[in-house]
């Protein structure tokens, strides 16, 4: 059985972010068809049946060692060198740019325009990002509209040519699409965690639920004000992500709290402390009303694939959230929901008194019933195994390799000297974000 190597940047573990969960779910899945280990940048903290759980080693000579030894490797991003090595080699590398990193960092660094560390980050991942799509064998990402992105990317790289056209007219053995998945069996009522139990919420109160992280290229703040506007004590927003374990908090999500206190609202909206352990999210998705989700009129918007949206159709949550990006558009189409202009608080109130019709939520969570199976993982990861299937070939000839990998270690050092000083050079690593 050929040996496969799902690598994560983020933490797998019992409480997971997108990006970690996705890896954990790409390793499940694959376990049929392959010899699959789950390299993480923690110590193992989820055992997952006939998978080998390990901590990535962290010096790059040695993780370019661990992944050579696979005969399939699938990650986001690796270190300059790792990628460099591996193009060289017979591994068949998918890389997983369901992250749209170009975009995502535009509304990122608008926001930390004065964060130094922030911007030489940017640098590095641009670069590492770039390396990834010249040296690649295939790649996913979470949407058609992604992909048609990535494509024109491979075209400007000179990776959509004759010969791989003539190989495959549709280029779906070069890049396809993995969305974000749902889990076969849908969560499981059980004992209450928020109303009645969590501070400030009535066992009687609608709850409309945040379900992931307040990053800077989201905007809470429309939605904090359609609740001021509704003017209910019994409607609650509740922010299930305000503190991620490993990201430190976001410009977006201090000015959201900075506007609950000045619109004195703190009593209907509310932050709950932490980050909701990934096995337990049902719990409180069950007593969601309706899942929220917004975001700005921008190009990260065109291209973004909001992971935490789907687990709103996995708890049979009607959804309201902004027009404009991938799932947005599923909403509007499916009639899962509302999808709204950004920015406009006033069509926020509107669909929250709508969905909050006992009538209408109910035919809304019929509709979501239907679109469901839709996108179980193992469903979605169909075309990510056949890509994984495919015999690896160097691709070192389209990698300009010695002056980028010089070039991301200079960043990277800049980067940790501008968070952690001058000592921090050794042995530490920027956060990675998305």
């Amino acid at each position: 059985m050929p040996k496969l190597l799902v690598h994560s940047t983020d933490v797998v573990g019992a409480t997971m972010s997108g990006p970690g969960i996705r890896a954990y779910h790409f390793a499940e899945q694959l376990r049929e068809d392959f010899d699959v280990t789950l390299a993480a940048p923690n110590d193992p903290e989820v055992p997952i049946e006939g998978i080998d759980v390990v901590r990535t080693p962290r010096d790059a000579r040695r993780l370019r060692d661990f992944a050579l030894a696979f005969d399939v490797v699938v990650a986001r991003l690796l270190p300059l060198s790792v990628m460099r090595a591996l193009a060289s080699s017979p591994v068949q590398v998918v890389y997983d740019l369901y992250v749209p990193v170009v975009t995502e960092q535009l509304a990122m660094l608008e926001v930390e325009r004065t964060n130094a560390a922030a911007h030489v980050f940017h640098e590095s991942l641009l670069l590492e990002h770039r390396f990834a799509l010249a040296t690649g064998n295939a790649f996913v990402c979470a949407s058609e509209r992604q992909r048609d992105f990535l494509l024109g990317m491979l075209a400007a790289l000179g990776r959509v040519d004759r010969d791989q056209y003539g190989r495959d007219p549709t280029l779906r053995e070069l890049v396809d699409v993995v969305p974000f998945g749902l889990p076969d069996e849908p969560p499981a009522a059980s004992a209450r965690v928020l109303r009645g139990v969590e501070p400030g919420i009535g066992s009687d109160d609608k709850l409309l639920i945040w379900g992931g992280g307040i990053w800077n290229w989201l905007d809470p703040d429309t939605v904090i004000r359609a609740v001021a506007g509704l003017g209910r004590d019994d409607v609650k927003l509740v922010f299930l992500g305000a503190d991620h374990p490993d990201v430190p908090m976001m410009t977006a999500a201090r000015r959201a709290r900075s506007l609950v206190a000045e619109l004195g609202v703190a009593d209907t909206v509310l932050f709950r402390p932490g980050w909701v352990p990934y096995a337990e999210r049902g719990r409180f998705l069950l007593e969601g009303d309706i899942g929220v989700s917004a975001h700005f009129d921008t190009i990260e918007a065109r291209f973004a694939f909001r992971t935490r949206l789907l687990d709103h159709l996995w708890a049979g949550l009607p959804t309201i959230t902004t027009q404009g990006d991938a799932l947005g558009g599923l909403v509007a189409e499916e009639g899962l929901g509302r999808a709204v202009p950004a920015g406009d608080v006033d069509a926020w109130v509107h669909s929250i008194e709508e969905l909050l019709d006992e009538g209408e939520a109910a035919a809304v969570r019929a509709r979501v019933e239907a679109v469901r199976p839709r996108f179980l993982w193992s469903r979605s990861t169909v075309p990510l195994r056949r890509l994984a299937r495919q015999r690896g070939e160097p691709v070192v000839a389209r990698a300009r390799g010695a002056a980028a990998a010089t070039r991301a270690l200079g960043l990277r050092a800049r980067a940790k000297v501008q968070l952690y000083g001058p000592l921090g050079v050794v042995g530490r690593r920027p956060p990675r974000r998305g």
